[in-house]
């Protein structure tokens, strides 16, 4: 009776290792559009008999859109050739073709994710890996001519586009590409991505892309501009400000050059009460950088909320001399010397500093007409007003943009 009942278990194990396909398998495989199959797919994920039945479904989506694919690069091809015979060209369907390469990989990425989990046996036998691999590498970068196509019309979709191919980049399916080699587009689109993410809300996404871009030199700049402003939004309580700032910190760490995260740290320091963090900050900086443009400008404008004049202005004096084409610098500049003048008893020293101050004012002036970056009006009113009376066409002139 013992070896009755074992014979019986191993004939029930075999007729389950050797079961044929699931319903649900029979269904996509038998679909003749990428639509149909791709519904088949969704409804029935969880019908499939095993990881090995979803990458073959999967596969199947991603033979479905490579036909759109392989007709339209077809019809091109052909197209190319009647160009040179001069004879008529066949429609191609453009964004069908875009849209075709991003199911394509899209699909053979799922494919991919359940080809490689092991078997019943604890073994892994990619049954399409090689191929997918093969036929979807020189199409990825379709992905964004897909995504550009519908920058204007359908954002959600270029974010996935976009998306798809930056995440693709580094997935099990490419790893062992022969001719796999710096991908020269990557940081960019990951920046674009990132931007669609931050549109669409979901910021931990916005950082994932820009993380992405921040290790491409072409795209670094820009990209840490963004990393420090998506890191600055909603900062409502205290306890918010105090996490940016140790954002900020730990970019200047890892980012000890930068310009632009030093200025934002030390800006923070000094919003959040921290003087002397600032000033260490500021003083480091520049025993590290003696001509460093940020730093010079941070602590002369230090010096000038602290009424220390002299200082202040030789302190800006020194950032133009690195740097010269910031017009609030000069109204900075302009706005000290003026402090100056409204201090002094004497006459003849009022009237070299305000003639001295016109020369600043009027360079931010030229630098920046509309004063958008810097509010010269008003302290050159003062200087104009002071030399030459209220009557004169140049105090009147300045006066009409203070009113």
């Amino acid at each position: 009776m013992k070896k009755l009942m074992i014979m019986a278990l191993m004939i029930l194990g075999s007729s389950v290792a050797f079961a044929g396909q699931s319903d649900a398998l029979k269904a996509v495989l038998k679909a003749k559009t990428f639509d149909e199959a791709f519904a088949l797919v969704k409804s029935n994920l969880n019908s499939f008999a095993n990881n090995s039945e979803k990458a073959t479904a999967y596969n199947k989506l991603t033979d479905l859109a490579m036909e759109k694919v392989t007709k339209e690069q077809t019809t091109m091809t052909n197209n190319q050739l009647a160009t040179q015979m001069k004879t008529k060209l066949e429609p191609v369907d453009t964004v069908g073709f875009y849209k075709a390469a991003y199911d394509a990989l899209s699909s053979g990425l799922e494919c991919e994710k359940y080809d490689i989990l092991p078997n019943e046996k604890g073994k892994v036998k990619a049954k399409f890996h090689d191929a997918n691999r093969d036929r979807l590498w020189p199409i990825r970068a379709q992905l964004i001519n897909y995504g550009q196509r519908l920058s204007d019309t359908d954002k959600e979709t270029a974010l996935s586009a976009f998306g798809t191919y930056v995440s693709s980049h580094d997935n099990s399916l490419f790893k062992d590409v022969a001719t796999k080699s710096k991908d020269e587009y990557l940081g960019e689109v990951s920046r674009v991505a990132a931007v669609y993410a931050y549109q669409s809300k979901n910021m931990d996404l916005a950082n994932k892309y820009i993380d992405i871009a921040l290790q491409d030199s072409a795209t670094f700049k820009q990209a840490l501009d963004m990393k420090i402003f998506f890191a600055s939004q909603g900062l409502k309580t205290k306890e918010d400000s105090v996490k940016f700032q140790q954002t900020l910190e730990d970019l200047y760490v890892k980012n000890p050059n930068s310009d632009t995260v030093f200025g934002q740290l030390a800006a923070m320091y000094q919003s959040l009460g921290q003087k002397d963090k600032a000033a260490k900050l500021i003083t480091d900086r520049l025993v590290a950088d003696p001509k460093n443009y940020t730093a010079l400008a941070m602590k002369a404008q230090n010096d000038m909320n602290s009424n220390k004049f002299d200082d202040a202005i030789a302190g800006f004096k020194n950032a133009i001399a690195v740097k010269n084409d910031e017009p609030l610098i000069y109204a900075y500049i302009g706005f000290c010397i003026n402090s100056k003048a409204a201090a002094s008893q004497n006459p003849t020293e009022v009237k070299n500093l305000y003639t001295e101050s016109i020369g600043y004012l009027e360079k931010s002036r030229s630098l920046d007409p509309n004063r958008e970056r810097a509010n010269w009006a008003y302290p050159l009113y003062q200087c104009y007003y002071s030399l030459y009376g209220d009557n004169d066409s140049r105090t009147k002139e300045v006066k009409s943009f203070i009113k």
